[in-house]
């Protein structure tokens, strides 16, 4: 079901559309949830809104959305509470949970009952049907839907009133890899637009190719709001794999000139700080055989895991090769 975006561009977007959070709090009984987050999230880009399971994301969002109140601070969407705006689905779309349908209704009926309550027209659902690849199932009950389709349908009424403001949770669940491709192509594009694209994910790779700014969360409090680029350059170094049979003459020897050493992957290990040509001169030298000698980038995932690892609520146990 690939598709483009065949929704009319929304009119020139103001700078100022934005969503600000300022000292945010969410407290559950003795748990804080969300700890006095400051964060904003403008237009033109993409914002990623990462954290480990259980910092927060999904709390803050609804705090966004009005669905929750705040125990301290305040969330504002283009300068106002979300409670507060006329008409919310021309202003904010939002996907939080696709599940969250009348499993009776055909994606048509169900899109249609949300224009009605905003005053938008049937052409609008018949549009974003369209634009989400469902047009030839629009009449099947949204029950019957697999997880894939669900989200589809979630997308497609987050917009329904073309706003100008996107929130997306989790928006990749379910799809297959031509739908991976479709949702990333269709943020990209909605933020070219001059929309404010804002979307949680705990998919690194592709937040890597398709976020461009990130506010990164863990334990509730906000550890990082930075551009993609930014973030990786603080929080990862780039290092060389070494693969060796003679790895056990080798290692001792790069250890004891202070560089850092760590496993990976595949009997292998890492070196930090250091030129690839240094090691493979000293692999020379010992009589060291190397069967790989390779710098590699860092990526988002690696920073994020080094940023995050002290916030991860849930951790699991690892088991012997």
């Amino acid at each position: 079901m690939a598709v483009g975006r065949t929704c009319p561009k929304i009119a020139a977007v103001s700078l100022e559309v934005m969503i600000q959070a300022t000292g945010l709090t969410k407290v559950y009984g003795a748990r804080t949830a969300v700890d006095h987050a400051d964060f904003e999230v403008r237009p033109g880009v993409v914002t990623g809104f990462l954290g480990p399971n259980g910092a927060g994301k999904s709390t803050t969002m609804r705090l966004i959305l009005g669905l929750d109140r705040p125990t301290a601070g305040t969330v504002t969407v283009n300068g106002r509470p979300y409670r507060r705006l006329p008409s919310p689905l021309r202003e904010v779309g939002a996907l939080l949970d696709a599940k969250a349908v009348h499993g009776g209704r055909s994606a048509y009926q169900h899109l249609l009952c949300l224009a009605r309550s905003n005053a938008i027209s049937r052409k609008r659902v018949a549009a974003v049907l369209d634009e989400v690849g469902l047009t030839d199932v629009a009449g099947n009950r949204a029950g019957e839907f697999s997880l894939g389709m669900g989200q589809r349908l979630g997308i497609a009424a987050a917009l329904l009133g073309d706003p100008p403001i996107l929130m997306f949770d989790e928006p990749g669940n379910g799809l297959d890899p031509e739908g991976i491709v479709w949702i990333r192509g269709l943020m990209r594009s909605l933020a070219a637009e001059g929309r404010t694209v804002f979307v949680s994910s705990h998919l690194m790779a592709e937040m890597a190719q398709t976020a461009e700014h990130l506010v990164v969360i863990g334990r509730g409090r906000i550890l990082a709001e930075t551009t993609v680029r930014g973030f990786v350059g603080a929080n990862a170094n780039s290092h060389v794999r070494v693969r060796s049979p003679d790895m056990i003459r080798l290692a001792p020897l790069l250890t004891a000139r202070g560089w850092s050493v760590r496993a990976d992957e595949g009997q292998a290990i890492r070196v930090y700080g250091v030129a690839p040509e240094t090691i493979g001169d000293l692999a020379y030298h010992a009589g060291a055989r190397l069967h790989e000698l390779t710098v590699v980038q860092p990526s988002l995932e690696e920073a994020f895991m080094r940023l995050t690892a002290d916030s991860v609520e849930y951790h699991a146990h690892a088991h012997p090769a």
